[in-house]
């Protein structure tokens, strides 16, 4: 129940997001006199509308979305009824259409920023200091966290029956303690105590000196057997090796939290970052496709691939199911500012597309009127058709593949 509950509250929170999206649209055409005809969240048959003014607002049987009508985006629109001619949208100045098309990016930015905002001040944002690599795990303290069993190779699972029982367990060692020496050899960091167990034979009997609380001990017990690639090579040749059935509790907090004035900093900080990572996620999205087709054909889903809103709200569903709410978050903000970035792409039909030809058509006019050359007038949307049925046809491909790995193949960050 929680999962289901989880999947339908994010999906619910992609509705209200691109609602707003287009709500944006509105309200800036609005503020400027251009002439809104219909707001409607979702898509299909009519369910319930009102009208208010010369705005119909309603709902549509399909929740996929939202659109709002504003009178003659383009020149080449026939829907400009006798006497509205100067409130067509072509017809303003081309800042008032880039605020009007920027506007839907710019509702999702402010609920990436504001959520995160909030997030600094609760939960906390993640911590830049926080291991993420091999490297820096390896250098963290090599403080345990005692597992429940040792799994005899590489597939993660849940333990069962005949599994062999954790040796630190055995050894009556406990969560927090840190690892200083096996059989003698010092242990500095994380790194070293999978070195040191690596060359230690399976099965034997270790001495294992440890702190706790402060005060130095020692322990005896008998290594477990299993199977593992090299430490530096996780895509290794498998082969028998020592474990101890211990986990790194990593001593650096993954999250912090901050007040209001400082959230205000580290909302900047992370925001930052997720730019920077959003642009390389995009730079590397053709490089994707081949790894979604392995992934729709049965081979193992690259957890870097390409989620859609299926996927995500099935992560957002996880995320509940397991009470991560700072992760259900993070979905959400994630999801905001990346349809933020992508709507703001030169391309057609994207509101980017729109904003990029508005001031070609600027830069265009002013070239000619330097050369003291006729104004050569608007770009003919017509003759850009082609190239928009492109786009569209490749998003839609795009869109359809990752829908199709969120379904047979799903990311998951959870064990089921």
């Amino acid at each position: 129940m929680s999962f289901a509950f989880g999947v339908t509250l994010f999906a619910l929170g992609i509705l209200v997001s691109v609602s707003l999206h287009e709500a944006g649209h509105m309200l800036t055409a609005k503020a400027f006199g251009m002439k809104v005809t219909r707001y409607f969240v979702g898509f299909g048959p009519t369910l319930w509308s009102f009208k208010r003014g010369e705005t119909e607002y309603g709902i549509k049987g399909i929740p996929l979305g939202g659109f709002c009508k504003i009178v003659g985006m383009t020149p080449q629109d026939d829907d400009v009824e006798p006497g509205d001619e100067k409130r067509a949208m072509w017809r303003y100045p081309v800042w008032k259409r880039t605020i009007v098309m920027s506007a839907g990016s710019v509702t999702h930015f402010g609920l990436a920023i504001f959520a995160t905002w909030l997030a600094a001040m609760t939960f906390g944002l993640p911590n830049p200091d926080f291991p993420r690599n091999e490297e820096q795990i390896r250098a963290e303290p090599a403080v345990i966290a005692i597992q429940k069993c040792v799994l005899p190779d590489t597939t993660w699972r849940e333990c069962v029956a005949g599994d062999a029982p954790s040796p630190a367990a055995a050894g009556q060692l406990r969560d927090g303690d840190r690892i200083t020496s096996i059989n003698g050899t010092p242990i500095n960091n994380y790194g070293e105590l999978l070195t040191t167990l690596r060359a230690t034979a399976p099965g034997s009997t270790a001495t294992i000196g440890y702190e706790r609380d402060g005060q130095p001990g020692t322990t005896e017990t008998m290594l477990a057997t299993t199977k593992r690639p090299p430490i530096d090579d996780p895509k290794g040749p498998v082969t028998e090796v020592s474990a101890l059935g211990v986990g790194l509790v990593v001593s650096t907090p993954g999250l912090v939290s901050h007040g209001p004035v400082p959230a205000v900093g580290a909302t900047s900080d992370f925001l930052g970052d997720m730019a920077v990572a959003t642009a390389k996620a995009m730079q590397r999205l053709p490089e994707k496709v081949p790894a979604l087709w392995h992934a729709i054909t049965g081979g193992e889903r690259d957890m870097d691939t390409p989620i859609s809103v299926v996927g995500a709200s099935v992560l957002g569903g996880e995320a509940v199911a397991n009470d991560a709410w700072e992760l259900f978050v993070m979905l959400f903000i994630s999801l905001n500012f990346f349809i933020g970035v992508f709507n703001l792409l030169p391309l057609l039909p994207l509101d980017g597309g729109h904003i990029a030809i508005a001031w070609f058509e600027r830069a265009r006019s002013w070239v000619y009127a330097r050369l003291r050359r006729p104004d050569p007038g608007r770009v003919d949307y017509f003759k850009l058709m082609p190239f928009t049925y492109v786009v569209i046809l490749i998003g839609g491909v795009f869109t359809l593949l990752t829908i199709t790995a969120d379904v047979v193949n799903p990311i998951t960050l959870f064990p089921r």
